[in-house]
Order: C-alpha cells, then structure tokens, then sequence
C-alpha cells in the first residue's frame, strides 16, 4: 500500500511502475467507512486487477481476494453488512 485517501488506496504492483486503485467499495466484503480501518501505508495486500473501461487506469480489489491465501474469490465476493 503505497498511498491512503478517503476515497481508498494505491498499491503498487510487483513488476509494474503504474500504482492501482482500490476503491473503498472494493475493500472488504463489508460497509467500511474509513480506509484506515482495513490498511495502513506500507502494508503488503493480495490484490485482484478489475477490467476498466480506461486502459490508462489500474482498478484493485482486495475484498475479491482471501487475503491469507491470494486465493481468487470471484467476482462475486460475499458482502456482509
């Protein structure tokens, strides 16, 4: 996790120069309302990359993936309330 802001998180990409975005949407299979409640800068995540619509942006998700694993949880990750 390279950066926080309120409206979610860069990560940077092994092998890559470009930092993606994961949306506070994309956080956690549940409602979180700051960033800092599931990351802190420095933190190492498995991330997922999301199809965009611009090539020229990286889209992330980390609640798509098992975080203890890397395993891929679909595109349908569970979301609890």
């Amino acid at each position: 996790v390279v950066s926080i802001r309120p409206f979610g998180a860069f990560v940077a990409l092994d092998g890559y120069r470009k930092h993606g975005l994961v949306h506070i949407s994309q956080l956690a299979p549940r409602r979180v309302e700051s960033v800092e409640e599931v990351l802190t800068e420095g933190q190492d995540v498995w991330v997922k990359v999301l199809p965009s619509e611009d090539p020229a942006k990286v889209s992330l998700s980390l609640r798509q993936v098992d975080q203890s694993t890397g395993a891929d949880l679909g595109d349908e990750a569970p979301r609890r309330g």
